[in-house]
């Protein structure tokens, strides 16, 4: 008799923009294929934007599944960012096809899913398939971030990607609280009379 040993399927969970003071968060989960490995996998605060963009186009092709997640501006404003992360993770799982049998989540804690997980402090730098889903996350929400310049000309939005940056907070007492703009942040809520 012939066994079939079938591969699990881990799915490594990422989200980006929980600093911001603008955009949404979005949440990133890739399944890694293990006949299709791929070099240079690690956090994707560490390497450079272009690397990140040749990355996030390799995992996209040779991953057996790739999804992303997000929450909105209003979402964050109304449950908290730490919550508005854990539904973008959520909503990146639940989009992967064929499902994950495991999660791996960057961070101390898990959103609720259908399949067992683990919560991996630092594991965007130790797992690959968590440094995958940083990368993916990270390039999808800096290419929105650029998009939404156009929208929001004067924030500066393509440059420092929402981000409390002095020209931000600058920005933000010239041109006011735009839709864009988390307001249960300290630095805009300041600006809201």
């Amino acid at each position: 008799m012939k066994v079939l040993i079938v591969e699990e399927r881990v799915a490594g969970v990422d989200e980006v923009g929980r600093g911001p003071l603008a955009g949404p968060v979005v949440a990133a989960a890739v399944i890694l294929d293990p006949l299709r490995p791929i070099e240079g996998l690690v956090d994707s605060k560490k390497i450079s934007e272009k690397k990140r963009e040749r990355l996030a186009l390799e995992i996209r092709e040779k991953a057996l599944a790739w999804a992303l997640g997000r929450a909105e501006v209003e979402e964050i404003d109304s449950i908290n960012i730490l919550q508005a992360s854990l539904l973008a993770m959520k909503r990146a799982v639940e989009q992967l096809q064929p499902a994950p049998d495991r999660a791996l989540i960057d961070g101390n804690r898990c959103p609720e899913l259908d399949c067992p997980a683990e919560a991996i402090i630092g594991g965007d730098a130790t797992v690959a398939a968590i440094s995958a889903a940083s990368i993916i996350a990270k390039v999808a929400r800096d290419q929105e971030m650029v998009a939404l310049d156009a929208h929001y000309p004067g924030y500066g939005l393509a440059r420092h990607k929402g981000y409390p940056t002095k020209m931000h907070i600058e920005a933000l007492q010239i041109h006011g609280v735009s839709c864009i703009h988390r307001r249960s942040f300290g630095p805009v809520k300041k600006l809201i009379v």
